[in-house]
C-alpha cells in the first residue's frame, strides 16, 4: 500500500500564495515551496510537473483575496482607496497580480463591460444623479489614476498618502461633474 500523501493540492496552493504574498512571485519555485512546506520537490512536481498550473490557481486565490479587500462596499471612491492600500500593504501579490505578466490581458473596455464594474457604474450614476454614460467615463479616469497610483506605491516610487491622494481623486469627480 503507499503512503498518504501529508501534503495536498490546497496545501501547496496555500504555501505558494503565502510564498508570494512574503518574498514576491520570483520565489516561487518547487525548492522554495517544498522548505516552505517541510517537504521534498517530488509531491509538488507530481501534482504541478511544470508549476504553470500552480501559479495559475495560486494567481486566482490573489485574484479572490484582492477582490474581497477592494470591494467592501459599493463607493467608489472607497473602493479606489482600497484598491491603492492594497498596492500598499501587500505590495508583492499586487505586483503578481498585476505586473508579473501573469495577468490575462483584458483591455480597459472589457473591464468596463464587466458585470461588478456595471452594478458599480449603474450605483455610481445614481447616487450623482448624472447619465450612465457620464458616470462610466468617470470610472474609466478614475480606474487609470488609481490603478496608477497603486502601480508606483507596489514599486516603492511613490509612498502612500492617502489623504493627498483622496483629494486629488475628489478634485477630478468635481471637475469632470462640471463637464
Amino acid at each position: 500500500m503507499s503512503k498518504k500523501p501529508t501534503t495536498t493540492r490546497q496545501d501547496m496552493i496555500d504555501a505558494a500564495f503565502q510564498l508570494i504574498r512574503e518574498e514576491g512571485f520570483e520565489s516561487l519555485t518547487a525548492r522554495n515551496l517544498a522548505g516552505r512546506l517541510g517537504c521534498s520537490t517530488q509531491p509538488i512536481m507530481y501534482q504541478f510537473p511544470n508549476l504553470n498550473e500552480l501559479k495559475d490557481l495560486t494567481y486566482r486565490k490573489a485574484d479572490d483575496f484582492h477582490t474581497e479587500f477592494i470591494f467592501k462596499d459599493n463607493d467608489l471612491l472607497k473602493i479606489g482607496l482600497r484598491y491603492i492600500s492594497f498596492a500598499d500593504e501587500e505590495k508583492d501579490l499586487f505586483r503578481f497580480l498585476f505586473q508579473s505578466g501573469h495577468f490575462d490581458g483584458s483591455s480597459l473596455g472589457e473591464l468596463l463591460k464587466a458585470p461588478d464594474t456595471k452594478r458599480l457604474i449603474s450605483k455610481t450614476a445614481e447616487e450623482l444623479n448624472i447619465p450612465d454614460k457620464k458616470a462610466l467615463k468617470c470610472f474609466e479616469t478614475l480606474f487609470v489614476m488609481v490603478h496608477g497610483y497603486a502601480s508606483l506605491i507596489a514599486n516603492n516610487a511613490m509612498k502612500y498618502n492617502e489623504k493627498e491622494i483622496k483629494k486629488t481623486l475628489v478634485t477630478t469627480v468635481r471637475e469632470m461633474m462640471e463637464r
